[in-house]
């Protein structure tokens, strides 16, 4: 599937778009090519895009004074990624966003969303059942740290994302999970053993 073809699908999968509102709509993308480790995003930086992820994987992070990192999120093929506290409030962001393996992304500037607002109403709306579905992925998550045991976290990851743990290292995950990197390699050989 060509690039163009992956851009609409993952649209028109929200809001159906006319073929002129497209066209306005991809007159606006920007291609951003990450290396790993390359920052999409640094804390203290005004966030001020939204990307759609093409391809690779990247992490949302908190760095901590005492030089250890809180992982916060993962975005993987298919998924937008911004910090939304930062673009919406134009304010330094409080996370990274940062490529764990090459990555490439669709990125659309605020300025030229905020356009796009106006002149497509479609586009309005996806971006509202964005903020939906994000706000309602924190609050479970936020939930599931606080009433499932480590193994039915683990559990659930390993159900909505097979592959991360064939392309995402072990410590982030357990970070994610919250919990030790030992105590994820204990459930991950008691449930495989």
């Amino acid at each position: 599937m060509d690039i163009i073809s992956k851009i609409r699908n993952n649209i028109d999968s929200i809001v159906s778009l006319t073929d002129e509102e497209y066209s306005i709509f991809r007159d606006s993308i920007e291609m951003k090519t990450l290396k790993k480790n390359e920052f999409f995003l640094q804390e203290g930086q005004i966030c001020d895009f939204i990307g759609l992820v093409n391809h690779g994987i990247l992490i949302y992070f908190k760095s901590m004074d005492s030089g250890n990192e809180i992982t916060t999120d993962f975005a993987f093929e298919g998924d937008w990624v911004t910090s939304n506290l930062s673009r919406l409030n134009n304010s330094p962001s409080l996370i990274n966003i940062k490529a764990i393996e090459n990555a490439e992304l669709f990125v659309v500037k605020q300025q030229k969303l905020s356009e796009l607002y106006v002149k497509i109403p479609k586009i309005e709306r996806l971006g509202r059942i964005l903020m939906e579905q994000e706000y309602l992925k924190i609050v479970q998550q936020s939930v599931d740290l606080q009433v499932l045991t480590a193994t039915e976290r683990y559990e659930n990851l390993l159900h909505k994302f097979p592959e991360i743990f064939q392309r995402v290292q072990l410590h982030h995950i357990a970070n994610y999970l919250g919990i030790a990197p030992k105590s994820l390699s204990r459930i991950r050989k008691e449930l495989f053993d």
